[in-house]
């Protein structure tokens, strides 16, 4: 889907992850230091004796404060459920900014990355599951959001139980079967709209929560 503008820098809106950001890597690794031999003969290496040592109190690639952008810093202050969002095929995404309204029909909002393989297989397939994550759930999440790494595919670990909308985890409290209705970009993601078909409620699972790029959960 083409907008009619460079989309290389912008942050993926509504999902949980990271900015993309030029990380250049130290030339000689972490925790060990160097040493040439006269002569040009071999290299010394000297581990560091305390592996596992702080090297920054924070991170040294984070934009400073005065340059974030105050909406997105606004963003991240509220505290938000993450779910995970599949679709058949499979796809899934770790979505941030999920709303539930009741009526008649009851209704399901999101907002999505439209360069998601996610959002491909949910428009494709008119339909897709959502289920409410907890804090067992971190390393999902993290995998769906693209921040850990995930051999074999994002789905060749952890349970899964199959429905006719996607995959939804195993040990998932709760999950909702929603019907695609409309899409539309909203800012830099898509505003997806969608009627809930079917609701499953297994058991209560506390939420996790995302705020200020973290995870958290109730006390």
């Amino acid at each position: 889907m083409a907008h009619g503008r460079d989309r290389r820098a912008r942050p993926r809106a509504g999902t949980v992850g990271r900015d993309h950001r030029d990380r250049r890597r130290d030339p000689a690794p972490v925790g060990r230091t160097c040493r040439t031999l006269r002569g040009g003969g071999a290299t010394m290496f000297h581990v560091n004796p305390n592996p596992g040592a702080e090297i920054h109190h924070t991170d040294p690639f984070a934009v400073p404060a005065d340059q974030r952008s105050p909406v997105r810093r606004l963003r991240g202050r509220l505290a938000a459920p993450v779910t995970l969002w599949t679709a058949p095929g499979p796809a899934g995404l770790t979505v941030s900014s999920t709303l539930v309204a009741e009526g008649e029909p009851d209704r399901l909002l999101g907002l999505v990355d439209p360069e998601s393989e996610l959002w491909a297989a949910a428009e494709e397939a008119g339909r897709f599951a959502v289920a409410p994550l907890g804090p067992p759930h971190r390393q999902l999440a993290d995998r769906f959001a693209g921040l850990f790494p995930s051999p074999g595919g994002l789905f060749a670990t952890d349970r899964w139980t199959e429905t006719g909308y996607g995959p939804v985890p195993a040990d998932a409290g709760s999950w909702a079967g929603c019907r695609l209705d409309a899409a539309r970009e909203y800012g830099w993601a898509l505003l997806v709209e969608a009627t809930i078909e079917t609701v499953e409620i297994v058991t209560d699972l506390p939420p996790l929560l995302h705020h200020r790029g973290r995870y958290h959960q109730l006390p």
